[in-house]
Formats: C-alpha cells, sequence, structure tokens
C-alpha cells in the first residue's frame, strides 16, 4: 500500500475521489476535470507533482476537438436523432411485432430484431429505448405479456445500441484504445506495430451483437416453452394479415438500405467512420423527406438534442484528457502496472480483473466515465501482455453494455421507466436480471472462441 502522501498514494486517492464526486451528483465533464486540478495543486504542494505537465492540456484538447475520427460522433447521432423523429422506428416496431406476433413469444423476438436494426441505425442506447418502450410496451401488455419480461425485453433490446455498430460507445472506446495501443507500443520500444482503428472495432463487434440477438431470442423461446403465460401470442385482424407483407417490405426496406449503406462503406473500406457519418445523416434525412416527417420544427428539435448530446461527450472527453494527464503525473501508471502484474493468472487473470472491475463499475457510474477513466489506465498494460487490443475492445464493450442494465443506476431502466410511467422501476430491474447473465456469457462465448471477433476483420482486411 503506498503512502497516501507520495505521488503513487495521491493518484490512488484521486482515483476513488472522482467516483464519490460523481456519485454525489455532480456534472461528469467538471467532476473529472475539477477533481484532477484540485488534486494537481495538492500534489504541488507536496512536491510530487509538477504543473509543467498540465502545459500539454490545452494542445490535448485542441487535438479532440480537431480530431476528424471524433466527428462521427454527432454526424451518428444525428442520424439517430431524424430516424426517431420521423416515425421511421415507430413503423419498423409496429410491423415487425405483427410479423412475429402470432407466435408466442413472437412480439417479445420483434421487439429484440428491431433493436438490433434501430441499433445499427440510431447508435444511441437512450433514443432506442424510449422509442420501444412508447411503442412496443402498450402492445406488449395490451398482448397480456408478463410486465418485467416486457421491460427486460425492452431495456436490453435497447442495449444492443451499444454493441452493434455504428456505436458513439464503439467510436469513443476505439479512440481510447487507439491511444492505448499506441502507448503500450512506444513503452515496448515497438515502433511499427499496426493501428488499432475505429474500423477494425466496428467489423469486429458485428458477430457478437449478432450472436446477442441470437442469445436473446432463445432466452425469450425458452420462456415461452416452459411459462407460457408470460409471452402468449398477438392476435391480427384479416385484414391486416392481408397487408402484412406490403407493410413488412416498405417498413424494413429502406432503414436496412440506409444500414447496409452505412456499415458496408466503412468494412468495405470505401470510407472512413467520419465519412459513412455524414452519409448516414443525408441518408436519414432522405427517407425522412420522403416520408414527409423532416419539416423546420422537427430540423430544429434533431439538431439541438444532437448538440446537447454531442456536448455532454465532448465536455467529458476534455475533463478525462485533464483526469489522465494528473493521474499519470502523480505516477498513478506505474502503480497500475504493478498491480496488474501482481494479480495472479498472467494475462488472463489481468484481463479477467479489469472486465470485473469495470463489471462493477457499471454499477455506479455511466459508460463513458469508465472509458474515459478506466481504458486509458488499464489498457496499456494488458496490451503489453499481449492481450489484442481490438478483442479487449469488443469484451469491453459487452460489460459495459450490462452498465445500463444493472442497479442502482441502470440507464435504460430508467429511460424506459420516464418515458412510459406504465412500469415501476423494481419491476423492470426483474425482467433485466436475465439478460445482464447472457451479456456476461456473450463474454465468456468470444472468451473461448476468440475467432468469433478476429473473424470478420481478418477475412475484410
Amino acid at each position: 500500500m503506498p503512502d497516501l502522501l507520495s505521488g503513487e498514494g495521491l493518484s490512488l486517492v484521486l482515483f476513488v475521489a472522482v467516483f464519490i464526486v460523481l456519485l454525489a451528483g455532480f456534472p461528469v465533464a467538471f467532476s473529472l476535470a475539477g477533481t484532477a486540478i484540485a488534486f494537481a495543486f495538492l500534489g504541488d504542494l507536496l512536491g510530487v507533482f509538477h504543473w509543467a505537465i498540465l502545459a500539454s492540456s490545452l494542445g490535448r484538447i485542441v487535438d479532440i476537438m480537431l480530431n476528424e475520427t471524433l466527428l462521427a460522433v454527432p454526424l451518428f447521432v444525428f442520424m439517430g436523432v431524424v430516424l426517431e423523429r420521423s416515425k421511421i422506428a415507430e413503423e419498423l416496431l409496429v410491423t415487425m411485432g405483427q410479423l412475429f406476433g402470432g407466435v408466442r413469444g413472437g412480439l417479445g423476438i420483434s421487439v429484440v430484431v428491431v433493436g438490433a436494426l434501430l441499433a445499427a441505425s440510431t447508435g444511441i442506447v437512450g433514443a432506442t429505448v424510449v422509442t420501444m418502450g412508447l411503442i412496443s410496451l402498450p402492445a406488449m401488455l395490451r398482448a397480456n405479456y408478463d410486465r418485467s419480461l416486457a421491460g427486460g425485453v425492452i431495456c436490453a433490446s435497447g442495449t444492443l445500441a451499444q454493441l452493434i455498430p455504428p456505436s458513439t460507445v464503439l467510436i469513443l472506446l476505439g479512440m481510447a484504445l487507439q491511444n492505448a495501443n499506441t502507448q503500450a507500443n512506444l513503452r515496448l520500444g515497438v515502433f511499427g506495430a499496426p493501428m488499432v482503428t475505429i474500423t477494425d472495432l466496428f467489423a469486429a463487434s458485428i458477430l457478437p451483437g449478432l450472436v446477442l440477438v441470437g442469445l436473446y431470442i432463445v432466452w425469450l423461446l425458452t420462456k415461452a416453452h416452459f411459462d407460457q403465460d408470460a409471452c402468449p401470442p398477438v392476435e391480427m385482424s384479416e385484414a391486416e394479415r392481408a397487408t402484412l407483407g406490403g407493410r413488412v417490405l416498405k417498413a424494413m426496406v429502406p432503414p436496412l438500405i440506409l444500414i447496409l449503406v452505412v456499415l458496408g462503406s466503412i468494412i468495405g473500406g470505401y470510407a472512413t467512420a467520419t465519412e459513412s457519418a455524414a452519409l448516414g445523416a443525408v441518408g436519414a434525412c432522405l427517407l425522412a423527406a420522403v416520408k414527409r416527417q423532416l419539416g423546420l420544427r422537427t430540423l430544429r428539435t434533431v439538431v439541438e438534442s444532437t448538440l446537447s448530446i454531442s456536448v455532454m461527450i465532448f465536455g467529458i472527453l476534455i475533463g478525462a484528457t485533464l483526469f489522465s494527464l494528473v493521474f499519470r503525473g502523480l505516477g498513478g501508471e506505474a502503480m497500475i502496472d504493478r498491480l496488474i502484474e501482481i494479480v495472479p493468472g498472467g494475462a488472463v487473470g489481468a484481463t479477467i480483473f479489469v472486465l470485473f472491475l469495470m463489471f462493477l463499475l457499471g454499477f455506479i457510474i455511466d459508460t463513458f466515465e469508465i472509458i474515459f477513466i478506466v481504458v486509458p489506465i488499464f489498457a496499456p498494460p494488458l496490451i503489453m501482455q499481449d492481450v489484442d487490443p481490438v478483442w479487449l475492445g469488443v469484451a469491453m464493450a459487452i460489460v459495459l453494455q450490462t452498465s445500463y442494465l444493472t442497479p442502482p443506476f441502470g440507464f435504460a431502466i430508467f429511460y424506459l421507466q420516464g418515458a412510459t410511467k406504465e412500469l415501476g422501476v423494481g419491476t423492470i430491474y426483474r425482467g433485466v436480471i436475465p439478460f445482464v447473465f447472457i451479456q456476461l456469457l456473450l463474454v465468456a462465448v468470444i472468451w473461448l472462441l476468440p475467432g468469433i471477433v478476429s473473424w470478420l476483420p481478418k477475412a475484410v482486411f
């Protein structure tokens, strides 16, 4: 245990203090930056920190604002908000619900499938959960679905927007891993190592995302078999059945084309993540215009929502930059290196330790906070122990996905409860528990079968 008044001791206290400040309810960006500056001042008084270290912060902040890759974040957010406000997602949910609703558990399966499609269209968990909650929850309750199951399916399906690209979480996680991989190789004296790109992470997460969708569906079919009253079939009139095929095609084809264009352009190497995000934003506007759902009032609402979300993300990035500088300046990096080395089990034990730490932190703080605090600190030592950074990124994304479902701060739960008021928080908590275990099961699956992560990037690139 280091002396708490030493540099390493202060870095440990800083790590704990920032979580306490976050739990107190202070804004994330100000919590990270303010706590870091306070500890920099304290470290300077004790002679264990040099203010000159913070001199590079301005250059780093400018780099963040000029980073072309990060431009993909507001563009993908814009695309998702347009699809949400233009009723395209609503039409998709209604028709898919009727397509699968005739079998037991079918309506739940339709929510999962639409959740996956919206995930590949919006990349925003909050927008997906709220949209599906407003549209599918009344339908599931009318069909006499178990209330906990209905809430759990909607929340879990909404979190697919974190794993299935294009995901804002994957973009930010990819940026953090890119920097961590560079640091790890520089510390090893390796100067020609291949870079980790967001495109690699996008490609690597597609198959795990589809496997997770399959695991959700298997759980619903199992539930329907053993508890038939929990998810009964949905009745449909003859007139609705006669026109179902045409309505499904009309609802599915436009967003599917948009998804294929956006992801295909990235994975096929025809466009960068930023260029494809711009393409997706324009495509979403065209789809909304064709449906006559993109007036000036709607466009203004979309722009305001995009600005709000984007400013929040970039503010956290700047705060996390200051936090990382102070943490390293106090000697925290060396302490973390030693901690990773003494964890039993070598690279395997260290990886389990970091993933378990991220899972526990997901109970108390937000996904973005975990990315910006934990990944820059713990990822470089793992990469130095030959852990594949792309595989690590996908595993982290899956673990972080559970943070939207775990109490007490499961944001997907609060999104749904706030949007509908139909379900109590306790009811939704009971419904999401099986899906938390399913997500953790996926981590075990990619651990035993790493080819699920590595096959597509190798095949494409």
